[in-house]
């Protein structure tokens, strides 16, 4: 077993680093890259010092879920997440590092669109909705609750900021950066995978209230890329807790952003070490969504 340090920056003797993002190491390898799952957490765009233990096999291995689940749906760009397949020089210890939290996938041109789906009024949406009684500029009805669950799944896309906060932008602004055909495409598959992944979890006893997917172009093809309905990606909350008229409890990293927001932080780097019951609290929170959505324990 490696150290812990190991699964916060991953690091190969054979292959180079090609990008660490806030928490996966990617590892560029010509026509496909080998993206990992780290255990850095990041909260309020800042990358914390501590790891979340088991964190990137647990967002890797519900990725990797969903992805088969979704073969139907749209086509993705996952090669193999079996690291046994990987024909790459690596050690045996390294695979034993990348074993669960990595995938094989084919590099594609990414469409700079995140595909924002909320089916619940909460977050950013909900600030929204106090303010200016609208969802940004998608009117709804009045006297909305926080958490309320919205008339329809609504489709509320960002930029894909590379680094500070995403912004959202509106319909007409997706379709001057990506045309009008390839922008309803995206639309309808974002809204019919939701759509997919709340059925299917709300029979296993949680709410998928909002998620984000990116897709890229593979040989002329769009393809679903990225992660999908992990809960960095995704706020899911315990069904039979839920009740609109506040914040919900979730699986997310809520927790921690709670904890941060009470501390004396200005949230610029450096941010401040996470005390031990709140490591645990997330790794609890973190395994417990894992074993709903998939019906497994993480190995």
């Amino acid at each position: 077993m490696a150290l812990p340090e190991a699964y916060r920056e991953i690091k190969l003797q054979n292959i180079d680093l090609f990008k660490r993002g806030k928490v996966r190491d990617i590892f560029d390898l010509g026509k496909n890259m080998l993206m990992v799952a780290s255990d850095r957490i990041s909260a309020f765009d800042v990358v914390l010092p501590n790891a979340i233990p088991y964190k990137g096999a647990i967002l890797n291995s519900i990725s990797d879920f969903w992805f088969n689940k979704t073969r139907d749906v749209i086509k993705n760009h996952i090669i193999t997440s079996n690291v046994d397949a990987f024909e790459l020089p690596l050690t045996d210890d390294e695979r034993e590092l990348l074993r669960g939290r990595s995938s094989l996938v084919r590099k594609g041109d990414m469409i700079e669109v995140e595909c924002v789906v909320r089916g619940y009024l909460d977050g950013s949406g909900w600030r929204s909705y106090s303010d200016t009684g609208k969802l940004f500029d998608i009117p709804l009805p009045s006297g909305l609750k926080q958490g309320d669950r919205l008339p329809e799944p609504l489709f509320t896309p960002t930029t894909k900021a590379t680094s500070g906060h995403d912004e959202y932008i509106n319909y007409n602004q997706v379709i001057e950066k990506v045309s009008k055909d390839v922008a309803d495409f995206i639309k309808a598959r974002s809204i019919e995978l939701y759509n997919m992944a709340h059925e299917d979890v709300y029979d296993k006893g949680l709410i998928l209230a909002d998620t984000k997917f990116e897709f890229t172009y593979i040989d002329g093809d769009i393809h679903l890329a990225d992660e999908i309905f992990t809960p960095d990606s995704s706020r899911y909350w315990d069904r039979e807790s839920y009740r609109p008229g506040g914040p919900q409890p979730s699986f997310d990293k809520q927790y921690i952003r709670d904890w941060l927001s009470e501390q004396d932080w200005d949230k610029t780097p450096p941010a401040p070490e996470l005390p031990p019951e709140v490591i645990e609290k997330s790794v609890e929170k973190y395994l417990e969504v894992f074993r709903r959505v998939t019906g497994t324990s993480l190995v």
